[in-house]
């Protein structure tokens, strides 16, 4: 840290600042204040009594202006669900005004007009600062799978030769921390009392940082916005782009980066200083989910302008600050889902993903869940509109998914879809795997091709499948179609089947067929499973069934998340999992002279 440059900017910024005033910003004594003026003046740096800066003092300040801001704005901010379905978490307003555009007034009015937005999660909605305030986007291609060390990888090129802030799109700053020259890298840091799970600084008598941990007690911790030297990002860059490129780091942030460094973990033992940059205890603010946010913002206490919070509060006419606990569901592949608490009862509302509407009856949904009410073997529905889709119902606190190896629990699953498939319940329609094919097929052509080398010879298969299906005249019962492992929760004394959304009349073997692909079984095991359903040995013709279903659901939901894809939804390798049943399970029933039936 350069005190002299430091100095020269509190004068050039504010002449009339006293000496006393002078120390405590620089963080200093008094007396060694007064010596580093002194020295200055002595330097011809600055005017004395006037403390302007004279022509060789601003030639000195040259190499440390910044150059510019980069401000991190990919991430989803799961713990602000709802609001961050719609929203991205930087673009909440805190009293009245965007977190993003009040960091980027404040860099403006710092003279700072070259920022950088790093963005992923609803890309789209930072167009209009470019606009607005001439700001530049760069996309994080990662952002879904990788921590924000990969949004500063891709905005590396920023950051070489120059002097760069690094900053968050969701901190909200009290005053303006910004200048136009910085005297060296430095950390926001923060004090906090009593313990914390906060990265906690420890640094020497340079102020310097000289070792980080997570957590700790009464301690000053890493808290807001960042800056890089261009000497700083010299020495760093190298290291954040080799832990980019090593396995294992998909969740790193690139403060990882930087306590590897000082753990001596990775990098030849030489340390890029980096210097603690002190704040009061009511500058920086990080809101960790709505709760706190009310607290610093009252209109977030019943006036969120979220739709799902308006929905929850005239369900259960209460106002929104009555809802609390929120905390996100694991994302599901249909849809978006949270957990709230009401009056001490846990509950979760689902909200319809992309593309559902063009996907799934609601209306149908709906009736199926007032078909199943009497058998009692559903989630307990508050809330369901077959309109939009969105659900509310009770979470079961306490319960458990099922275990795909557990024989234990998939002897209870197959009980309840077994008493499902006997209850001789009736709704009017049904899952037709023909139909559903053809549909998706022709939901994926509109977006662009289908992206499967062989896909014709493979489809041309799955309809001598579903040729063989319709000699056999199944039969047809009421069928849940999505018995995903997942979908079934139970604890000792109860056992429940969530997500009733394709369910419909159909073939009851389908549904063991569908839990074992969801459960990612080979094929001999799915006839194991195919067992505890039947609680007997299957015949020949029910072995068939019950992979050419197999084959049948892998072609159907390959093609599915091919369209989801599309849309922009990343499904891993969902899709080349099930494909792989389609091409695998028909050559099983191939093999066994399914012709000759």
């Amino acid at each position: 840290m350069d005190y002299t440059a430091w100095l020269l900017r509190e004068y050039m910024e504010n002449s009339a600042l006293t000496q006393r005033a002078l120390a405590k910003r620089l963080g200093m004594s008094l007396g060694s204040a007064h010596a580093l003026l002194a020295d200055a003046e002595r330097r011809g740096l600055i005017v004395p009594v006037t403390h302007a800066l004279t022509p060789a003092g601003h030639s000195y300040l040259t190499p440390y202006q910044v150059d510019g801001a980069v401000i991190l704005a990919a991430g989803f901010g799961s713990r602000f669900v709802p609001l961050t379905y719609e929203t991205p978490k930087g673009l909440l307003r805190v009293r009245g005004e965007r977190m993003i555009e009040r960091q980027i007034r404040q860099l403006r009015e710092a003279g700072i007009r070259d920022i950088t937005l790093v963005v992923g999660y609803l890309k789209e909605r930072f167009d209009y600062l470019i606009d607005r305030f001439g700001v530049k986007l760069l996309y994080n291609p990662d952002y879904e799978t990788k921590n924000n060390l990969s949004s500063v990888y891709y905005a590396r090129h920023l950051f070489r030769g120059r002097n760069v802030y690094l900053l968050s799109s969701d901190n909200w700053m009290r005053d303006n921390m910004y200048h136009s020259y910085e005297p060296g890298a430095w950390y926001s840091a923060v004090y906090q009392a009593g313990e914390t799970n906060e990265w906690v600084i420890r640094c020497d008598r340079k102020n310097r940082i000289s070792d980080v941990r997570i957590g700790g007690r009464d301690s000053l911790v890493m808290y807001g916005p960042v800056y890089f030297s261009r000497e700083f990002s010299e020495a760093f860059l190298p290291e954040l782009e080799q832990a980019f490129s090593e396995p294992g780091t998909e969740q790193y942030y690139w403060e990882n980066v930087y306590l590897d460094l000082l753990h001596g973990v990775r990098g030849s033992g030489s340390v890029p200083p980096l210097f603690v940059n002190r704040q009061p205890a009511d500058q920086v603010y990080e809101f960790e989910n709505l709760e706190e946010l009310r607290l610093f913002d009252p209109s977030y206490r019943d006036h969120s302008d979220n739709a799902a919070m308006e929905l929850l509060a005239r369900v259960f006419h209460i106002p929104e600050s009555g809802i609390h606990h929120i905390r996100r569901v694991k994302a599901g592949m249909t849809n978006q889902s949270f957990l709230f608490m009401v009056e001490n009862r846990d509950y979760i509302c689902r909200i319809p993903g992309a593309g559902t509407r063009r996907l799934l009856n609601r209306r149908q949904e709906y009736q199926v869940y007032q078909t199943i009410a009497p058998l009692g073997i559903s989630d307990e529905i508050i809330y369901f509109d077959p309109e939009t889709g969105y659900k509310i119902s009770t979470y079961y606190q306490g319960m458990r998914n099922a275990d795909p190896d557990s024989e234990a629990d998939l002897v209870r699953c197959m009980a309840l879809l077994r008493r499902l498939h006997a209850s001789g319940l009736r709704v009017d329609h049904s899952f037709d795997l023909g139909e559903r094919i053809s549909f998706h097929e022709a939901l994926c052509r509109e977006q662009g091709e289908i992206p499967f080398e062989d896909y014709r010879q493979v489809s041309r298969n799955m309809q001598e499948l579903l040729r063989f299906l319709e000699t056999l005249h199944r039969p047809r019962v009421l069928t849940h179609i999505d018995p995903n492992i997942d979908n079934f929760v139970l604890s000792e004394q109860e056992i429940r089947l969530l997500d009733w959304e394709y369910a419909a009349m159909a073939d009851p073997l389908l549904d063991v067929s569908m839990n074992a692909i969801y459960s990612r079984y080979d094929l001999d095991r799915a006839i194991r499973l195919l067992r505890l359903y039947l609680q007997r040995e299957p015949d020949e013709t029910e072995t068939l069934v019950v992979w050419s279903y197999m084959a049948l659901g892998g072609f159907l939901w390959s093609l599915w998340a091919v369209y989801k894809e599309q849309l922009g939804k990343n499904l891993g390798d969902y899709t080349l999992f099930m494909y792989r049943y389609a091409k695998d399970a028909y050559r099983r029933v191939l093999a066994s002279n399914v012709r000759n039936y």
